[in-house]
């Protein structure tokens, strides 16, 4: 109660402040207000943030923008420092708010020796309103800050001193990084408002993730018929057997959800069935949470694994079986499969790899507004929080294409502009399967699957032509390894559904769709260069 009073009191100051500077501003603020004829006196969106939640949240909703993407600031350009007059060296963008804007770096000099530091200049001009605010982040590889604007005039951001002579030296030649959030205040919260109940373990949360998969990549989750979970037959299942998952619940849903989104699987997790010489049945997983909290890759009874997603796993899995096609199962080495399993089995998570079978190409991975630039700052925020998980998702990677070790993520970046390589082309970099990280071979749900798939001979000649650690789930589905007659699917195989499927969907309240379903022909050098936008992730021939 006491914050929306707070925000009550503050709404008719805020309504004051113009006239304020109008009459007692410094003569840089007056310019900004002399803009009043090109601007609306007020927008109602740019005041959402300062009323009562239970006012704002329905208007929130009413006129708010695009939805969840709102969250990822759109990179506009670069500051650079002027150099003997050179105005093209000066950025000039759109924004949310301030429709001409402009920004430049000035040098300063150290004293006692130091380094110096810097002052980003900006200009905002021409507003749409008189209470709208642009959001902006400031990034370099080694530092990332952020300011608003709300007068149209020239303001500054200082950074009192370089954090190194490598920043110093990148600033000079390539600048400081802009990002502008394109919804500006609102559409932010309103971006907030869409996605935290991606993450939460509530019903709220289960429809916040369907609704998000139907908005962008069109999925339907139409209601199957009773029973959820089926009753299957173990005897039906043999080694080399694919499952896919769709959790839509929780962290694990939510985490799901948006790598869907820019990837276009239809599914987020992956495991695959073993029998041993005894005919007991396994399945092997990437990502099994052990006794620690640790995801790691494990080899569990069937029956224990069945037990935890049919009653404990609180994220909602919509599971389903793809049977390997018997050609196939003909071909599938046990035994060699058996060997690798057991040799990755207590291996971490592949986190190493896992960002980099979704990045293929320079542009046309990225779902707008993000891009290359954005994930380098993001990057770049992550291992100032967190260096030792920095380290597992990229630094070790993007150390091996470069041939370099040790190196960290600005030195990283130096390093990649010095040899000519952009670091959105360093992205793009293919993964090897025989990268050997500090942990271990790396392998994510869906590599650990393939990998197998290689080991068992399954990709026959062009086995050492094809880095599965860069395919996605989609990418394995589409896959022409499984079954295509469904008079050869176990009995009890979708028994109770009205839709017959290609596939068994063993567990879930909604029919699992997985377009492109055992399509491809594997060749060699495959998913190694493949767009993948929204909403119809379209890939080029031969990528």
């Amino acid at each position: 109660m006491g914050g929306s009073k707070l925000k009550l009191l503050a709404l008719p100051i805020l309504l004051l402040l113009p006239f304020l500077f109008l009459f007692a501003g410094p003569p840089r603020v007056l310019r900004g207000f002399l803009e009043a004829p090109l601007r609306a006196p007020v927008l109602p969106g740019d005041l959402l943030p300062l009323l009562p939640w239970p006012v704002a949240q329905p208007l929130l909703r009413r006129l708010a923008l695009r939805g969840p993407a709102d969250l990822l600031p759109s990179f506009v350009g670069v500051a650079r420092a002027p150099v003997d007059g050179d105005a093209g060296r000066t950025a000039e963008w759109k924004g949310a708010c301030f429709y001409e804007n402009r920004a430049w770096v000035e040098f300063r000099n150290g004293t006692n020796g130091g380094l110096g530091g810097g002052v980003v200049h900006v200009e905002t001009t021409k507003a749409h309103s008189w209470t709208c605010i642009d959001l902006y982040v400031f990034a370099t590889p080694y530092r990332v800050t952020w300011d608003y604007y709300f007068l149209g005039r020239e303001h500054t951001l200082e950074f009192k001193e370089w954090e190194s002579e490598a920043e110093y030296e990148y600033v000079k030649r390539n600048g400081v990084s802009i990002f502008l959030m394109p919804s500006g205040t609102i559409g932010t919260l309103r971006a907030l408002w869409d996605v935290f109940p991606l993450f939460t373990n509530t019903v709220w949360g289960e429809n916040a993730n369907l609704n998000f998969l139907k908005k962008h990549m069109g999925a339907t989750f139409e209601e199957r018929p009773k029973p959820w979970v089926s009753e299957l037959n173990p005897d039906d299942i043999h080694s080399g057997d694919f499952l896919v998952l769709s959790k839509i619940r929780g962290r694990w849903g939510g985490f799901e959800t948006l790598e869907k989104w820019v990837t276009g699987a239809y599914a987020g997790h992956t495991a695959v069935f073993l029998r041993d010489s005894d005919g007991k049945l396994w399945v092997g997983e990437s990502g099994n949470e052990n006794e620690k909290g640790e995801d790691v890759i494990a080899i569990l009874p069937w029956e224990e694994w069945w037990e935890f997603e049919v009653t404990k796993d609180d994220s909602n899995p919509q599971i389903a079986l793809l049977p390997l096609h018997p050609d196939l199962r003909s071909k599938f080495n046990e035994t060699a499969a058996w060997n690798y399993a057991k040799s990755m089995e207590g291996k971490p998570y592949g986190y190493h790899n896992m960002i980099f079978s979704w990045i293929d190409t320079i542009s046309d991975n990225y779902p707008p507004p993000l891009d290359a630039h954005v994930v380098a700052s993001v990057m770049t925020v992550w291992t100032k929080l967190q260096p030792e998980y920095a380290s597992n998702l990229w630094k070790e990677a993007l150390n091996k294409r470069l041939g370099t070790k040790g190196l960290d993520l600005p030195e990283i970046i130096v390093e990649s502009e010095k040899r000519g390589i952009t670091f959105d082309k360093l992205l793009t970099v293919p993964e090897k399967d025989n990268w050997v990280y500090e942990d271990g071979q790396s392998a994510s749900c869906v590599t650990f699957v393939l990998m197998m798939y290689k080991e068992a001979g399954l990709f026959g000649p062009i086995t050492n032509s094809v880095e599965v650690t860069e395919f996605t789930i989609k990418d394995a589905y589409t896959l022409n390894f499984f079954e295509n007659n469904s008079t050869r699917l176990p009995k009890w195989c979708n028994k109770d559904d009205t839709v017959k499927l290609p596939f068994c969907q063993i567990k879930g309240r909604y029919r699992m769709e997985l377009p492109g379903y055992n399509t491809m022909e594997p060749y060699a050098h495959m998913n190694e260069r493949c767009p993948s936008l929204p909403p119809d992730y379209k890939r080029t021939k031969g990528c």
